[in-house]
């Protein structure tokens, strides 16, 4: 069987306290009680500042060895487009304490990136950047979606098309899960339909996927189980502790089709769940 990581976009929302940490928590502990319960991370601060060294040492120190790290791309490469291949190197000399920790990069790319002559030239020079990283990268603007561009992912080995569950009939696409490379991507936003009437990110993804919803996306990917090595699960709506309640439902449907996924431990201060 593939091996499936399962984490969430961020570790930092105290909203998870109570759940996923305990009450009294340090923000400071957050990611010691994560490393606890999941087995990969998607860090978002990445996105809105820059990240040195010493905050990636401090994390693996907190982990332990217990996960993997998904950093997502800059801003200024994914919505400003001010970044370039000297920005490009910067960020990737930073990455070395994370050797035998790195998961794929993630670059997300807004609604407004359509796909034009324009967009399609920086995206070919982003690709170049990153040569030898494995990149996951998100187009929401459904343009993206069609098999000239699935054509052009299949070609290339070190990037790879990140799956993502949205709402339905709001814009935003709803291509089927599809994978390009033997790791795969997958980001679940949750199904608000109030979406873009929303003030921020935390209330886009403030929706707790059901059974019958989580059941549909086990058996998608048990489906395609032969078209992969590794998966990289992300969940986007830690809101309200969405996510803490629907990684444990997924865990158990994945587990009922034959895949291994991370049980909790204690970390001394009393199980969880």
């Amino acid at each position: 069987m593939p091996t499936i990581y399962i984490g969430t976009g961020g570790y930092s929302d105290t909203d998870l306290i109570g759940s996923l940490y305990p009450h009294g928590a340090k923000a400071s502990e957050f990611l010691h009680h994560y490393a606890n319960h999941y087995d990969c991370v998607e860090i978002n601060a990445s996105f809105h500042a820059s990240i040195g060294q010493k905050t990636l040492l401090g994390m693996l120190n907190k982990a332990d060895g217990r996960l993997k790290f998904s950093l997502k791309l800059h801003q200024d490469f994914s919505h400003n487009f001010t970044a370039t291949a000297k920005t490009a190197q910067a960020f990737l000399n930073i990455l070395t304490p994370l050797q035998g920790y790195l998961a794929p990069l993630l670059l997300q790319f807004p609604h407004s990136f359509e796909r034009n002559f324009a967009n399609r030239q920086y995206l070919g020079e982003v690709v170049k950047w990153f040569d030898g990283y494995p990149l996951a990268i998100e187009f929401r603007h459904p343009s993206w979606h069609i098999n000239p561009v699935f054509d052009y992912f299949a070609k290339l080995s070190h990037i790879i098309w990140v799956n993502a569950d949205y709402p339905k009939n709001i814009g935003l696409p709803n291509t089927p899960f599809w994978v390009n490379t033997r790791t795969a991507y997958y980001r679940l936003h949750g199904h608000n339909k109030n979406w873009w009437d929303e003030n921020s990110a935390k209330d886009r993804h403030n929706y707790r996927y059901s059974d019958d919803e989580l059941g549909k996306i086990a058996d998608e990917i048990f489906s395609h189980r032969a078209n992969f090595d590794e998966l990289f699960i992300y969940f986007q709506n830690t809101t309200n502790a969405h996510s803490f309640y629907n990684i444990m439902m997924l865990k158990e449907k994945l587990s009922a089709y034959g895949f291994v996924v991370k049980t909790p431990t204690s970390s001394g201060q009393g199980a969880l769940f």
